[in-house]
C-alpha cells in the first residue's frame, strides 16, 4: 500500500520540508553534496539499510535498501540509533542494484562528502559490490573541507543547528541536512570574522 501524498513512506520515518531548513542553509558559497548512511551495525558484516544525500540547492534524496539475502548481521544498538526495524528495511527497500543505478545517475561525475567517510565508503562498496557496478562519483571527507579552527567549532555548531532544526530522528537525509548546514555555517562564520 503506498502511503498519502504528504505522507512518510514507512514508519518512523519523517517528511522535513526545506522551507524548515531554509535559514540555516541559506549561503551565498555553492554547498557541497552531503551523504550519509544508516547500517546494519559496525563491522565486516554490517550493511548499508539507508541511504541519503543533499544537493547543492538542498533537495534530499533517501531511500532504503533492501537487504541482500546473505546479508545478515544486525546489531540491535545501531537499530537503537537510527530506529530502521530489519523488517522495514525488508518490506520497504528497494534493490541494491536500483539504489546503485539511482545514486549513479544522480551523482555522476560528483564529488560527494562524508563525515563518516571510513564507515561510509566500505559501505558504499558493499552496496555497489553487491549491484555489480562502480560508483559514478567520488567519496570524500567531509574534514577535507574545514580548516583546524572549523574542525575545533564543528560539534558545537552541528548541535546548534539540529537545535534550530528541530529534527527528531537519526536518518540518513536527515542527517545529511544537518551536516550540510553545519559546514556552510562554519564556512559562513570564517567570512563573517574576516579569516
Amino acid at each position: 500500500m503506498r502511503p498519502a501524498a504528504g505522507q512518510p513512506a514507512y514508519p518512523g520515518a519523517i517528511m522535513l520540508p526545506v522551507s524548515a531548513v531554509a535559514a540555516v542553509v541559506a549561503s551565498t558559497e555553492p554547498a557541497p553534496i552531503v551523504l550519509d548512511i544508516e547500517a546494519s551495525g559496525f563491522g565486516p558484516h554490517s550493511y548499508p539499510i539507508e541511504i541519503g544525500f543533499v544537493r547543492a540547492d538542498g533537495t534530499a534524496f533517501c531511500t532504503l535498501i533492501r537487504p541482500e539475502p546473505a546479508w545478515q548481521h544486525w546489531d540491535d544498538a545501531a537499530e537503537n540509533v537510527h530506529h530502521i526495524p530489519r523488517e522495514a528495511a525488508v518490506r520497504c527497500g528497494r534493490s541494491v542494484a536500483d539504489v546503485a543505478l539511482s545514486l549513479n545517475q544522480q551523482l555522476a561525475s560528483a564529488t560527494v562528502y562524508s563525515d563518516g567517510w571510513a564507515h561510509d565508503y566500505s559501505w558504499l562498496g558493499t552496496l555497489f559490490e553487491a549491484a555489480g557496478l562502480t560508483p559514478a562519483f567520488r567519496l570524500e571527507n567531509l574534514r577535507a573541507l574545514l580548516s583546524e579552527q572549523q574542525a575545533e567549532q564543528w560539534h558545537v555548531v552541528k548541535q546548534q543547528v539540529m537545535r534550530e532544526m528541530q529534527l527528531q530522528r537519526h536518518r540518513a537525509s536527515a542527517d545529511a541536512r544537518v551536516l550540510q548546514a553545519t559546514l556552510l555555517r562554519l564556512h559562513r562564520l570564517k567570512t563573517v570574522a574576516g579569516h
